[in-house]
C-alpha cells in the first residue's frame, strides 16, 4: 500500500485495515514458526504496512 492510498482513506477504513494486517502478521509468524513459510519477505512487507497506517492516523491525531 502506499501512503497517498491511505490518506485517502477514511478513519474506519484505516482501522480495518490495520486488524487486517495484524492479523496476517500473526499468520506469517505462526508460518515462519513452524517452517510452512514460503516468502519470508512478506513479514517485512505487512510490518511496513502497518507502520504507514499508524503513521497516517498519528497525522490526523495531531
Amino acid at each position: 500500500m502506499k501512503a497517498k492510498q491511505l490518506r485517502e482513506m477514511t478513519l474506519d477504513e484505516l482501522q480495518s485495515s490495520l486488524a487486517d494486517l495484524e492479523k496476517r502478521l500473526f499468520e506469517l509468524r505462526s508460518q515462519a514458526v513452524t517452517e510452512k513459510l514460503e516468502n519470508s519477505k512478506g513479514i517485512i512487507n505487512v510490518r511496513r504496512d502497518i507502520a504507514r497506517i499508524r503513521t497516517v492516523m498519528h497525522e490526523r491525531s495531531a
